[in-house]
């Protein structure tokens, strides 16, 4: 028991040199204090082990909180990311950020991206439980894929009703019209000319904003390009346009390079390979091919 207690007390008294040392006791597991080889970070880890199965003494749990030990690092880590969260929302008025966003020395983008997934919140369903509902108390729509649609197109829709609400005039709101970088004009034209591929709540959530499905004759020059395509070419035109309209239906933006859209019948179609070999052949293509990928949003096909 002598030997223990001395043990406690030369863990106790590194932990203070260090506190003293560098503010804090956040302590990597590997280190060791120089003053006696002291592993301090693996004797912390010991310290909430004991802590967490209760057999620590009331004394000794009372000098490491002095000494300012977090019990709970995981916890701990949960907490600082949550008040970037609430910063990034004050700026943004949501949470949908997109993955490169970052706030306070934090990649709160990248973050939000790894906790939305399965398991994110944690393997404890009520620790997971009541993260969820800490993030839910900044923004309701903190994960939108349980809602049905992505992180970007809920960045869209709050940045649109944000402008709505600072007095812009829906008809105003036409492609170039921006906040934070993104362009929600041109998000807005899509959905309303992607109507019938929202899903119920989206159609709603818009509809409350006063937004509209886009006029029938809006679309007559994608039929006609599907209808009328050169025959040379004209099924490879047809399944490109159709998995373009899909693609920026759900992501209300065009696709990448690299993107791979899977169509219904189960075919995947490089669909942002395809867009740069539309603008190639661009002197080849007809007016009513080139009004349709200008409907959806191909600068280079409108000028």
């Amino acid at each position: 028991m002598n030997t223990e207690r001395q043990d406690w007390r030369r863990g106790a008294e590194a932990a203070l040199r260090y506190r003293q040392r560098e503010g804090h006791l956040d302590v990597p597991y590997e280190h060791v204090e120089p003053e006696g080889a002291f592993p301090l970070g693996r004797w912390l880890s010991d310290q909430r082990r004991t802590f967490r199965a209760g057999t620590m003494t009331g004394e000794r749990a009372a000098k490491l909180e002095e000494l300012g030990i977090v019990w709970d690092t995981a916890d701990a880590a949960f907490e600082q990311n949550l008040g970037a969260a609430r910063a990034y929302y004050a700026l943004h008025g949501t949470l949908a950020a997109p993955r490169s966003a970052t706030l306070l020395d934090i990649a709160i983008g990248q973050y939000l991206t790894n906790i939305r997934r399965p398991g994110g919140l944690g393997k404890d369903p009520g620790r997971a439980q009541r993260r969820a509902a800490a993030l839910a108390a900044i923004d309701p729509d903190w994960n939108p894929g349980t809602l049905g649609w992505t992180v970007d197109w809920q960045r869209h829709h709050a940045y649109l009703a944000q402008l709505l609400a600072e007095g812009a005039r829906l008809t105003a709101i036409v492609p170039g019209v921006t906040r934070h970088g993104e362009d929600v004009g041109r998000w807005l034209a899509t959905q309303r000319r992607a109507w019938d591929r929202l899903n119920a709540e989206q159609q709603r959530r818009l509809g409350l904003l006063g937004v509209k499905k886009a006029a029938r004759a809006r679309t007559t020059a994608l039929k006609k390009a599907v209808a009328s395509g050169p025959r040379a070419g004209g099924t490879a035109f047809q399944k490109g346009l159709e998995a373009l309209q899909q693609y920026v239906a759900r992501e209300g933006r065009l696709p990448g390079r690299a993107a791979v859209e899977r169509l219904p019948d189960g075919a995947e179609h490089r669909v942002g390979i395809w867009i740069g070999n539309q603008k190639a052949r661009r002197d080849k293509l007809d007016r009513a091919q080139l009004a349709a990928l200008a409907e959806l949003g191909v600068e280079w096909a409108a000028g």
